[in-house]
């Protein structure tokens, strides 16, 4: 069994000691007086000593006490002390980040260097995968998720839409026979990640028919299947999200303007206790920017 005193009761004996009144001692710990005396009750009963006496001109120290309160003042000076260097740490220290591989490839890793322009003293840990995270066991402070939403125990806040629509290198859609109408696609390679709608959904839409949607290679993640597009290999259905910056710098173009909505949404997740911490909050204020300016225009489509 522990022998260690109630942390209550020797922060009554602390307060109280250093005043010599337990008046002083109730009002800097906001609690009534007759809370500290039974404090201070509790911990001599608990310790088997004395350790104030009344003496003519108010409260006193017994020896017992005098003895006692420099090592108890010692120890809250040192919980404080680490309190503090906890809490500086949190402020300045590395904050640990979940994200899918696909979107730390495509979105989040590409603008990380504003991230540090903003906040310097903060560190990122980016972690790549696609698992179910577990804050307290992994660390993580921060998990980037896509999905529905129907994400337990933890704060789940949306921060970015996107849409689906065709996505096509520049040479390829240069190349005879030439991608004029989404019919063309007849023509083409389809490439498929694992995620839904896809090619069926958006060919059904277009009005096609006779194309069949589930031909061409597939890929379990979208940074590949648009790494596949950017290099030629066929016509992949972009994310905007995922597929925006390459829009911008002209590795890929929009060949038809038909889009589709996605199935599912972004979303930051984080625990309900850390959501105070600088280090969280920076990266959240952050992550809202990003997405804002994110949702404007990347690249018009062609047709």
């Amino acid at each position: 069994m522990s022998r260690l005193p109630s942390l209550t009761g020797l922060r009554a004996f602390e307060a109280a000691g250093r005043h010599l009144s337990f008046t002083r001692a109730a009002h800097e710990l906001n609690v009534s007086q007759a809370a500290v005396s039974h404090a201070i009750k509790s911990l001599e009963e608990q310790l088997g000593v004395r350790l104030f006496r009344r003496g003519p001109r108010g409260l006193l120290l017994t020896e017992q006490g005098q003895a006692f309160l420099p090592p108890v003042r010692e120890a809250f000076r040192q919980l404080e002390s680490a309190t503090e260097s906890l809490l500086e740490h949190d402020a300045t220290g590395a904050l640990t980040v979940s994200v899918l591989p696909s979107f730390a490839a495509r979105w989040l890793v590409p603008r990380l260097a504003r991230f540090r322009d903003r906040h310097p003293e903060i560190d990122v840990l980016v972690l790549a995968h696609d698992a179910p995270v577990n804050f307290d066991r992994d660390n993580v402070d921060v998990a980037l998720r896509y999905g529905a939403g129907d994400y337990t125990g933890v704060v789940v806040e949306p921060f970015m839409t996107e849409e689906i629509f065709p996505v096509v290198s520049p040479a390829l859609r240069d190349r005879p026979p030439g991608l004029n109408r989404p019919e063309d696609l007849a023509h083409y390679t389809l490439l498929h990640d694992d995620l839904e709608p896809g090619w069926p959904a958006w060919l059904l839409a277009a009005g096609l028919t006779h194309i069949d949607p589930r031909r061409g290679p597939a890929f379990s993640d979208s940074s590949m299947l648009l790494q596949a597009a950017v290099d030629g290999q066929g016509i992949a259905l972009g994310r905007s999200a995922l597929a925006r910056d390459d829009l911008r710098a002209g590795r890929l173009v929009r060949p038809f303007r038909l889009s589709l909505p996605a199935h599912f949404s972004y979303f930051v997740l984080y625990p309900a206790h850390t959501a105070n911490r600088s280090k969280v909050r920076a990266f959240r204020a952050w992550l809202m920017d990003e997405a804002a300016a994110a949702e404007g225009p990347s690249a018009p489509a062609s047709n």
